[in-house]
């Protein structure tokens, strides 16, 4: 299994943070570019990855203030699970972490670990921009 981890601190409270991450039609706000044809609803979401594949994903769990984790609704290419966890900081602000689990073959793993790595860190950037 590979594990692509990116971290951000937020200057918002825990409540505030989870509360935009539990919407997956949030979660349109936190793409790069390459992601089109977006379409979600509270727990699902759909897009197309340039030059990739079409992926849609539920929240396969919640725990309020803590945790969300979705998972692809359809069969991947590969095994996927994406999970955001948050936990206060020290200032009063959040501290929230982006994981995404991958069961990548070598081939796999030397074609996308960048490429997701890249997307967590961009996730969490922007997530920090949104929320401050």
């Amino acid at each position: 299994m590979t594990i692509i981890e990116s971290t951000v601190e937020i200057n918002q409270s825990i409540d505030k943070v989870y509360l935009f991450l539990e919407d997956l039609n949030n979660h349109q706000q936190l793409m790069p570019e390459n992601i089109y044809n977006w379409s979600s609803t509270t727990d699902e979401a759909s897009f197309t990855i340039q030059n990739m594949a079409k992926l849609a994903i539920r929240i396969s769990g919640r725990v309020p203030n803590s945790e969300i984790v979705a998972i692809p609704t359809e069969k991947p290419p590969f095994d996927v699970e994406l999970k955001w966890t948050l936990v206060p900081a020290e200032n009063g602000g959040t501290l929230a972490k982006h994981v995404i689990s991958a069961d990548l073959n070598m081939m796999m793993k030397m074609l996308a670990s960048g490429p997701l790595q890249k997307l967590a860190d961009y996730q969490t950037k922007k997530l920090q921009e949104l929320l401050g």
